[in-house]
């Protein structure tokens, strides 16, 4: 799993992507992961020249979880020595979690523990309790572990782990509760087909030509402006406009995201959209329209209300529009 070591013995169980977090932080909406490494090297000064008398490669898996529900989240290292020799193997490790910002620690237990044998694992766990619990609160919180490598005349070698992955907050519509998220992940929003077939079809035709929002690399924008809502609607699907019986216009990107045509661009259409007026087109700027059931309208707007409101989406953060069975 990990460079010259066996799994992890973990206090939560890192998920199985963490395997790609070497070198950097990988997420999903309620955890993050980071796997990194320390190298510690022990030497003595003999008639003026250093002598190495030892050294160890280390394993670093920083694991951060939390719940949209609950105002805590934990964050968890654990150090695994795959490589080292001589008087390095000697040293004990252990750990201390600190915090910076909109929170407090709750608890934090590193405990010293002997670096060999090799591939054994020392597990630091900690958790945080948010302090934006007032209404329309918004927090951030960067928490730290400093590692302390101690070994006897050698003295103590010190390095730090910071993560400032999660927001917690007390400002989404709905919630009750406070919670914790990371905020820069997409997360999806998905219509199934089966359920809203004709919302489906534009959704995807309009993906195909150009407009974002099904990638990480292109993803929509939760807005909660007002003003631009309007506007998004006003220009995609003109009140004017005639709409078939038992139809309403459906617009994408969806009007509670930055990228809706008051972000600029043209408007399209695709054929059977019932909009004749109204040309195909391609690329990333702009909007499309297309004459859905009423039934499939009301059916995305429930699901964008539940999905805004289960994510915690704020005003920015990312988002993707995803097409289920």
């Amino acid at each position: 799993m990990f460079r010259g070591s066996s799994a992890p013995q973990a206090g939560v169980k890192p998920p199985q992507w963490c395997v790609n977090a070497r070198g950097q932080i990988l997420g999903k909406r309620e955890e993050v992961c980071w796997i990194s490494g320390l190298s510690y090297q022990t030497f003595r000064v003999v008639n003026g020249r250093r002598q190495v008398t030892g050294s160890a490669d280390m394993n670093v898996i920083n694991c951060s979880y939390g719940d949209s529900g609950m105002p805590r989240w934990g964050y968890q290292i654990e150090v695994s020595a795959y490589r080292g020799w001589g008087d390095a193997l000697k040293a004990s490790i252990s750990g201390k979690a600190t915090k910076c910002g909109a929170c407090k620690v709750h608890k934090s237990s590193f405990p010293s523990r002997k670096l060999a044998p090799l591939s054994s694992w020392k597990l630091g766990e900690s958790f945080f309790d948010t302090t934006a619990t007032r209404s329309g609160a918004i927090g951030r919180c960067a928490t730290t572990w400093t590692l302390s490598v101690a070994n006897g005349t050698y003295g103590t070698s010190k390095s730090s782990f910071k993560l400032n992955e999660f927001r917690c907050d007390n400002a989404t519509a709905g919630r009750a509760t406070v919670g914790c998220v990371v905020p820069w992940y997409a997360s999806p929003l998905i219509y199934s087909k089966s359920r809203a077939p004709q919302l489906a079809s534009h959704i995807t035709r309009a993906q195909r030509s150009g407009l974002p929002g099904a990638t990480f690399k292109s993803p929509l924008t939760r807005t909660t402006n007002a003003a631009t809502m309007k506007r998004n609607r006003d220009l995609a699907c003109p009140r004017d406009e005639s709409r078939p019986q038992g139809k309403s216009c459906d617009e994408y990107p969806v009007a509670t995201s930055k990228e809706g045509l008051s972000a600029g661009g043209q408007r399209r259409t695709f054929p059977g959209c019932s909009i004749p007026t109204v040309p195909s087109r391609t690329g990333a700027k702009g909007a499309s329209a297309c004459m859905i059931s009423v039934a499939d309208q009301n059916y995305q707007g429930g699901m964008n209300s539940s999905f805004y409101k289960t994510e915690r989406m704020l005003d920015g953060d990312p988002y993707r529009v995803l097409i289920g069975d």
